[in-house]
């Protein structure tokens, strides 16, 4: 009998993990049928989706707010449907606020349930330990650290690899990225990534576009490049800009057309299907960046990076009040040092993110050759770390549990 899994994804990094996911799920049966909550990615590996993936989108505490009742309905109806239907397997790719109340369900159901991509309890609401242990027959992760973790607290747990480590090159190049991109091959370049989120673009565009200034006095010939992921964001950072003009800044709000130089990669994905930001990182000589997953893409990329972060008083009170914690459990935010468990690049936040200081330490990280050779060093040898073969040891784990009914 084919295999049979219920799968939600609830954004584009998600759509991306479960389609590799499903894919491997497919090696080994071609018949397997896949339904549930996805995006493009999932639907074009064979999956039929109940709801689109934009129905999990929510953009903070307050939108969450504000799409309470969506999202309720939407949660209901795939508990419904998936219980209606009894998979082999439910499978939920990140997003846990929605997945894990649903694999909840599903698992005191009888159905076997499978979290990919682990919570980061690690640096916040720890206290989750508990409801993953009742909702998770099996979590798989993406870091090697998280693998004792889980074990500690109980949870059958498998270290797949992070997918990013098997997409961005082990050897990127720099020259083909400017010649995409249009850029001038003497000059330096800085790409300045604040963020995705209108909150991250208000908080921190103006910062680092002061910091870019400042870099452009003492560098006049200083490129500066910003990727944007949409339309939306793009107006808003241009009118952030239009504040605190930089000379030359050059705004990419979509991947450059192809050509001769977006053939086929032998190690990563072909440059015509990256997103944007890559095409900014591999052309960068460094990169100051908003803490998230693109510090680790920065990474992967091997540049030299400065990673900054910003919120407001009350969505701070509004995160302690959620984790019961002021800060993270670790000292460090950005995934790079979590995952070297030190400081390799400088993280600069809140009070800390004044213009000066960003200028500071990115000068450092554009100019310094023996510390960017220091790093892309460290960063090569992470990179061999989290390259694994994801989607096949991802499958595996989901066919064990499936075929075991081990919920």
């Amino acid at each position: 009998m084919s295999l049979s899994a219920a799968i939600v994804a609830g954004e584009p990094s998600g759509d991306l993990l479960a389609a590799r996911m499903l894919r491997g799920l497919k090696a080994h049966d071609p018949e397997t049928r896949a339904m549930g909550i996805g995006g493009p990615a999932m639907r074009r590996a064979g999956f039929e989706a109940w709801h689109p993936m934009d129905a999990l989108s929510v953009f903070g505490y307050v939108d969450a707010l504000r799409q309470a009742p969506r999202l309720i309905r939407t949660w209901r109806d795939t508990r419904r449907r998936t219980l209606d239907w009894r998979p082999d397997v439910f499978v939920g790719v990140d997003a846990p606020d929605f997945n894990l109340r649903l694999e909840e369900k599903l698992r005191a159901a009888g159905i076997p349930t499978v979290h990919f991509v682990g919570p980061s309890i690690w640096a916040w609401r720890f206290e989750r330990i508990h409801q993953i242990r009742r909702a998770v027959s099996h979590m798989l992760v993406l870091f090697p650290f998280e693998v004792d973790l889980y074990r500690e607290q109980g949870v059958p747990v498998t270290y797949v690899g992070h997918p990013l480590a098997e997409l961005i090159p082990v050897h990127p190049d720099r020259a083909a990225a400017r010649a995409r991109l249009g850029l001038e091959p003497g000059r330096k370049v800085l790409a300045l990534m604040p963020g995705s989120r209108e909150s991250e673009i208000r908080l921190l565009a103006p910062r680092f576009l002061q910091a870019a200034q400042m870099l452009q006095r003492q560098a006049p010939d200083l490129q500066i490049i910003v990727p944007v992921v949409n339309a939306q964001r793009r107006a808003q950072f241009e009118a952030v800009l239009a504040q605190h003009p930089v000379p030359g800044c050059l705004i990419l709000s979509a991947p450059p057309e192809a050509g001769p130089d977006t053939q086929a990669r032998a190690d990563g994905l072909d440059t015509a299907e990256w997103p944007v930001a890559w095409h900014a990182m591999e052309a960068a000589d460094a990169v100051l960046v908003a803490s998230g997953t693109a510090t680790l893409e920065a990474a992967l990329f091997k540049r030299p990076l400065v990673i900054s972060y910003v919120i407001t008083p009350w969505m701070r009170r509004i995160m302690a009040w959620k984790s019961g914690q002021d800060a993270p459990s670790l000292p460090w935010i950005g995934l790079p040092n979590i995952l070297e468990r030190e400081f390799v690049v400088p993280e600069l936040l809140q009070e800390a993110a004044t213009p000066q200081a960003l200028a500071e330490h990115v000068w450092a990280a554009l100019t310094d050759a023996v510390l960017a050779e220091r790093i892309a060093r460290r960063f090569t040898a992470l990179h061999e770390t989290l390259s694994r073969d994801t989607p096949g040891l991802a499958a595996r784990a989901i066919l064990e549990v499936s075929h075991g009914r081990a919920a």
